[in-house]
């Protein structure tokens, strides 16, 4: 008679995803940047109880680059990313994720298996988990009864947490409870617990928010340094640290792209100081 162990091995082998059970196991389509362009969004519109919140917003993202969206409140913001994460329905208009997929045609769970991240402004990490077991949970695939059946992870699993901890700076805290990290520590846990997924689009709302200088230094190279593997849409207002990351920045406007530039560019246009700009000063 079998063991416990060898049953519960025979099991694993027998429900391995990868081989048994292929059509279980969620993939991701491989998206067609041939172009050089990973999102293409035309003519969007969405409106809210007569509130137009998005009006014929077009925008255009390269493969790898790090984009910044500014705007005042109401401008538009949440809204669109919202619609290109699958939250929100837009009334008309076209979003693709590169040149083959439809993102108009799927959901907000099937978005993010397609490769999408978003990271929201306030950290939403597992606080009584350390930060290793934060990642864990994160890793594709690793969820739900699947998890029940693989208890240990692999090596290259390892491997990737290992990757990603060095990436974000936590190396050294990976066995702390994530609750007991600093403001600025939880940010890069989340961002990191998005890079365990290995998504190609990363969309960050307000990263830096009630950080210390230090922290939004730290946090202004790590998005730096996602770009290129990574393409990463940024939405701050903290125009210090905009200056700081971004090579394009888009700013929007009563729910359109009002203009688009260097950050050089975007402070001196004049239709920008007037609705934007001029106002913080």
């Amino acid at each position: 008679m079998n063991s416990l162990s060898q049953i519960t091995e025979q099991a694993r082998e027998v429900m391995r995803r990868d081989t048994t059970w292929p059509f279980l196991v969620p993939r991701k389509r491989s998206v067609d940047v041939s172009k050089n362009v990973i999102l293409y969004l035309e003519g969007l519109n969405v409106s809210f109880d007569g509130f137009q919140a998005l009006n014929n917003l077009n925008l255009y993202v390269n493969d790898g680059e790090l984009r910044c969206l500014i705007g005042a409140n109401g401008a538009g913001k949440t809204t669109l990313m919202d619609v290109i994460t699958g939250k929100t329905q837009c009334d008309s208009g076209s979003a693709w994720f590169g040149q083959n997929i439809d993102l108009l045609a799927h959901d907000e769970a099937e978005i993010a298996q397609l490769g999408i991240g978003r990271k929201f402004q306030k950290p939403t990490v597992f606080e009584a988990h350390t930060v290793f077991h934060n990642l864990e949970l994160s890793l594709q695939g690793a969820k739900g009864v699947w998890r029940a059946l693989t208890a240990t992870l692999s090596g290259s699993e390892r491997d990737r947490i290992d990757e990603v901890l060095e990436i974000i700076g936590l190396e050294n805290a990976r066995y702390q409870l994530a609750g007991a990290l600093s403001h600025g520590q939880k940010q890069w846990l989340e961002i990191g617990m998005l890079l365990a997924a290995e998504p190609r689009l990363l969309l960050v709302d307000e990263p830096v928010a009630g950080m210390t200088a230090e922290e939004t230094e730290r946090t202004a190279e790590l998005l730096t340094s996602l770009a290129g593997k990574h393409t990463v849409i940024v939405v701050e207002h903290d125009m210090e640290f905009v200056r700081s990351i971004a090579r394009t920045v888009t700013v929007l406007h009563q729910g359109s792209v009002l203009a688009e530039g260097t950050m050089d560019q975007v402070q001196n246009n004049r239709d920008v100081i007037e609705v934007y700009l001029g106002e913080e000063a």
